[in-house]
């Protein structure tokens, strides 16, 4: 591969911000993907993660994509996605990291993933780092300005007003915020020079177990569950945002609610359901051999936490604690307290 930047490069970051910044700025709508880094030349392609790890054997229909839709020789930032229906759906974008290659075959057929655009790193012989943004973004759009599905070019704006309705209406179509960008930023790769706004919500959770934290006898995170519709006790994620002190506090505070015998936990039965990829204890393919082993409690405290957004059933990242609610009843604890957005129809994003 010949090209002036030389895979990995680590992309350039957002910083968390809890409103939406004013200025001479870019908005973008923050896709829900994979963040990736498409280096072209030729036939050659190379598609590199956030974590500068390779992605390109887990799509390979998005290889075939790069070298119809994408200029001969090139590196642009984006983000790799996948739709069901009018929305984005990160689970199945998730199971597309397999390692059987057959698996990864028939994933490619069932659940083809998508590109989005947002910036470019390198056109031809010249890289585009010391290049402002706005200079940047013109350049993409020439370069793929014949692109066609399933390659898209991020929506931008210039307006705070808009930006405002594209938080507020694109988390209807699984979209998660905002990305706001100065328009004489030059691309700083694994820098925090951009800005985000995500969604933050709260809700009341029963906590029915914990996990051990990785460098000794501490709690690691706390595993939440809410009741359905059915009155079972779903997994839907884990509280993990606490300092040191904190930490050692929760081995007491958790002890008397410890299970000796854990047949009779809500939790103890999924595995015969066919609900293993749920449980607590199961095997992430993120995660590879971690030790992902956790301590069952009766499921008698409830605790609010800050979510971003949910995932089918499940919040989409790690929770927030915030406080104890002894005056909540683990049964109080349901799915109705959610909010759900307003369906919102991602065609009308990506075109």
């Amino acid at each position: 591969m010949d090209l002036p930047i030389s895979p990995p490069v680590a992309p350039m970051l957002a910083k968390a911000v809890k409103t939406m910044p004013r200025g001479d700025l870019y908005y973008e709508p923050k896709f829900d993907g994979f963040r990736c880094v498409v280096f072209r030349d030729g036939d050659d392609v190379v598609l590199s993660s956030r974590g500068e790890k390779p992605l390109t054997r887990y799509f390979p229909e998005l290889v075939e994509t790069v070298k119809a839709e994408l200029p001969e020789r090139c590196v642009i930032d984006g983000e790799v996605i996948i739709r069901r229906g009018s929305r984005l759906d990160f689970d199945a974008l998730s199971q597309r990291i397999h390692p059987a290659e057959s698996r990864v075959r028939l994933l490619a057929e069932q659940t083809p993933a998508s590109f989005v655009a947002f910036d470019v790193l390198a056109l031809g012989d010249e890289t585009c780092f010391e290049t402002p943004f706005k200079e940047r973004r013109a350049l993409l759009e020439r370069a793929l300005a014949k692109a066609r599905p399933p390659v898209h070019l991020s929506p931008i704006t210039d307006s705070f007003e808009v930006a405002t309705r594209w938080f507020d209406e694109f988390e209807g179509a699984g979209l998660d915020g905002v990305v706001a960008k100065s328009a004489d930023l030059p691309y700083a790769p694994d820098k925090r020079l951009m800005f985000k706004v995500k969604h933050e919500r709260t809700a009341d959770c029963v906590v029915a177990g914990f996990r051990w934290h990785k460098s000794g006898p501490i709690v690691g995170s706390l595993l939440l569950g809410l009741f359905d519709g059915d009155g079972a006790l779903r997994h839907v994620g884990v509280a993990a945002s606490f300092t040191m002190k904190r930490r050692e506090e929760l081995v007491a505070e958790l002890e008397p609610y410890r299970m000796s015998d854990v047949s009779g936990h809500p939790w103890s039965a999924w595995a015969s359901q066919g609900e293993a990829d749920r449980m607590p204890g199961a095997v992430s393919r993120w995660t590879g051999k971690k030790d992902l082993s956790w301590v069952a409690l009766r499921p008698e405290l409830v605790c609010e936490v800050a979510y971003e957004h949910m995932e089918g059933d499940r919040f989409r990242h790690t929770a927030r604690f915030r406080r104890w609610r002894t005056d909540r009843t683990p049964e109080s604890c349901t799915y109705e307290q959610l909010e759900v957005p307003v369906e919102f129809d991602l065609d009308q994003i990506l075109t």
